[in-house]
C-alpha cells in the first residue's frame, strides 16, 4: 500500500490507502474545528473566507485564512520534496516515512496541547494541523498518480457526479467496469472523511487534545508495518 506507485497498484490497494487516510484526515478537521473554530482540511472553505474578509477590508482575519492555504500548500511542497528525493536514492520506504513525519506533528500538537493548554494559539495549531494535510494529501496523491486525494472532498464529489454521467453512457463491460472502480473509490473516500470526523469529534468530547495523538498513532502503525519489512509487497 506504501510501496508501489501508479498504474503498479491495484483499485483494492488504493480504496484501502483511501479509506484511512481520509478517515485520519476527518478525524483532523473535525477535532481542530471543534477546539479552535477552524478547519485544517478544508481548503475551499477557507479560499471563500479570505475572499470574504477581503471584501469587508477585514484584512488581519483575512491573513490567517490565507496563511492556512499557505501551510496546506506548504506541507504538501515540503512532502514532494522528500518524496523526489527518497526515490532518487531508492528509498522504498519514502512514503512510510512521509506519513511518519506527518504522524509525528500531530503527536507533538496532541502532547503540547494536552500538557500546556492554557498556552495555546488556536491559529497556530491549526495552521500545523493544514501543514499535515497537505503532507498527507501529495503523499497519496503522489502514490496513487493521482487517483487517491484524502483531503479534497469538493473534487471527489465533483468527480463522482461526472462518473455516474460517464457510467450512464458507457460502451462495453470494461469501461463501465473502471468507471464504477473509480465511483467506489471516491465514495469510499467522502464516506471515511465523513466517518473519521464523527469519529474525531466523539474522542475530543473524551479525550480533549489527545484525540491528534490517537489519530497520530493510527498513521504510526501504517507506517511500521511498511518501514520494518513486515510488508514484502502490496
Amino acid at each position: 500500500m506504501l510501496i508501489h506507485e501508479g498504474d503498479t497498484r491495484t483499485p483494492a490497494v488504493d480504496l484501502l490507502l483511501a479509506t484511512i487516510l481520509a478517515f485520519v484526515a476527518g478525524g483532523i478537521n473535525s477535532v481542530g474545528f471543534l477546539a479552535y473554530g477552524y478547519f485544517s482540511a478544508n481548503m475551499t472553505g477557507n479560499v471563500s473566507l479570505v475572499s470574504e474578509l477581503l471584501s469587508d477590508w477585514k484584512l488581519r482575519a483575512a491573513a490567517a485564512f490565507f496563511t492556512i492555504v499557505l501551510m496546506f500548500i506548504t506541507g504538501a511542497f515540503l512532502a514532494s520534496l522528500f518524496i523526489q528525493m527518497g526515490k532518487r536514492h531508492r528509498l522504498k520506504t519514502v512514503y512510510a516515512l512521509t506519513l511518519g513525519f506527518e504522524g509525528a506533528i500531530l503527536m507533538l500538537v496532541g502532547i503540547y496541547v494536552s500538557a500546556l493548554p492554557d498556552t495555546v494559539n488556536g491559529f497556530t495549531i491549526v495552521s500545523l494541523l493544514a501543514l499535515s494535510m497537505g503532507i498527507q494529501n501529495a503523499a497519496s496523491t503522489r502514490i496513487s498518480g493521482a487517483r487517491v486525494r484524502t483531503t479534497h472532498v469538493s473534487g471527489l464529489a465533483t468527480d463522482i457526479g461526472v462518473g455516474i454521467a460517464l457510467l450512464w453512457g458507457a460502451k462495453g463491460d470494461v469501461q463501465r467496469e473502471e468507471i464504477a472502480t473509480r465511483l467506489r473509490l471516491h465514495a469510499a473516500t467522502i464516506l471515511a472523511f465523513a466517518v473519521g470526523g464523527v469519529v474525531g469529534a466523539l474522542m475530543y468530547t473524551s479525550f480533549q487534545g489527545l484525540a491528534f495523538c490517537l489519530l497520530a498513532a493510527l498513521l504510526f502503525a501504517l507506517c511500521a508495518i511498511y518501514s520494518s519489512g513486515i510488508v514484502a509487497a502490496d
